[in-house]
């Protein structure tokens, strides 16, 4: 293990060096790293950078409140990465040759591109406030388009994961496919029994009662669509996406504000305690790694057949695609530091709180809950429409 990751590291550094080194394996993870030192800088920006940031004069008006001072630096921080990546996305979009220029320009030039992300980086700290403002009204969309693609992503991977386990020559894999499936369904209802006691105490907690039960009917709908003869979709597709609405739910609930009686669990209170920094830790590095394993997964949007796809492309993996979702993503974490509102003042080790982070989740839910219903009953009200390719 650590020879392998010697070897990273030394070709990582080759990489970084070398204007013509293209490693386009390698190349993606030194982007992530450029991502991850963005959200970096926006947490410590947003939470220990007031004074230094009331010296810059664009920034003024939130002398009277650090956080709001703070917010608006995560919007500018996040303005930069977005610039970058969308710029990428531009100049390599359409890559599909090694022997394309564009190959080279994507995998190499690290010593020119590190320089044009710091420039990007500092550039937004200039501009006005009613820009950066702007800017965060457009991020609103962006994550959600962010959103909606991790979800394509994920719909994606369980049925090619649920395609490689029941097909003919991995009968071995039978025995893991019904372990796995079980005990998605079990978690789920441990899931929702635990949420039932901890997040509806009472007959009065309305809105989480009906956040609970719509999940699980929800879960139930699509277990029986899914078992149906003219569907045979399988147990684990259906197994692993309702454990994953009922991590919505869970997370939706989490996410509302500390005013919010119904909820008995601790929850990010702003201060330093341990449960807060794991918390924080945790989805800080989810962020980053959905942002990653979703811009790779190019082949969920595309209309061509997997074995065309490795067949008639010569890169491992959509340039342009994956800094789109970068891109994408870059807007995507700044609504998750300042709670998907503009105007929302956020506390110390705190992400995604808020009504409004708690009503993007649920309908987040919503919306994974149809469409992988739709990807069961669609074949069945189209037939005239091939759904083969």
């Amino acid at each position: 293990m650590a020879s392998e990751e010697g070897c990273c590291f030394t070709a990582a550094s080759c990489i970084c060096l070398s204007c013509q080194g293209p490693n386009r394996m390698h190349a993606r993870y030194l982007y992530g790293i450029l991502f991850l030192l963005t959200n970096i800088l926006a947490w410590t920006t947003r939470d220990y950078s007031h004074r230094a940031l009331t010296d810059l004069n664009y920034l003024k008006r939130c002398n009277d409140d650090p956080n709001c001072l703070g917010s608006e630096a995560v919007l500018r921080l996040s303005f930069g990465s977005f610039v970058f990546f969308f710029m990428m996305y531009l100049s390599t979009v359409g890559t599909s040759s090694v022997e394309d220029p564009r190959d080279k320009w994507h995998s190499g030039w690290w010593p020119l591109k590190a320089i044009l992300w710091i420039v990007i980086t500092i550039l937004p700290f200039f501009l006005p406030s009613v820009v950066i403002q702007f800017y965060g009204e457009i991020a609103r969309f962006g994550a959600g388009i962010f959103l909606l693609i991790q979800l394509l992503s994920i719909v994606n991977f369980v049925y090619i994961w649920n395609e490689k386990w029941t097909s003919a020559d991995r009968a071995q894999c039978r025995v893991p496919l019904v372990v796995v499936s079980v005990t998605c369904y079990i978690l789920t209802f441990i899931g929702l029994v635990l949420m039932y006691i901890w997040f509806a105490p009472r007959v009065t907690c309305r809105l989480n009662i009906f956040f609970i039960t719509w999940t699980l009917i929800l879960v139930i709908v699509m277990t029986g669509i899914s078992l149906h003869t003219k569907v045979n979709a399988g147990l684990l597709p259906s197994g692993v996406l309702s454990l994953y609405l009922v991590f919505l739910c869970w997370s939706a609930i989490m996410s509302e504000p500390l005013s919010e009686t119904c909820n008995t669990r601790q929850r990010q209170t702003g201060k330093g305690d341990w449960l807060t920094v794991i918390s924080f830790m945790i989805a800080f590095l989810t962020i980053v790694f959905a942002t990653f394993t979703t811009g790779i997964d190019s082949e969920s949007f595309s209309f061509k057949k997997r074995d065309e796809l490795q067949s008639e492309e010569k890169i491992p993996y959509s340039y342009g695609f994956f800094h789109f979702v970068f891109a994408m993503g870059a807007m995507y974490f700044a609504m998750l530091f300042v709670g998907w509102n503009l105007h929302q003042t956020m506390h110390k080790w705190s992400i995604d709180v808020g009504w409004t982070s708690t009503w993007v989740k649920i309908v987040n839910q919503w919306l994974a809950a149809a469409l992988y219903i739709w990807t069961m009953v669609g074949p069945l009200l189209l037939k005239n429409r091939d759904f083969s390719a």
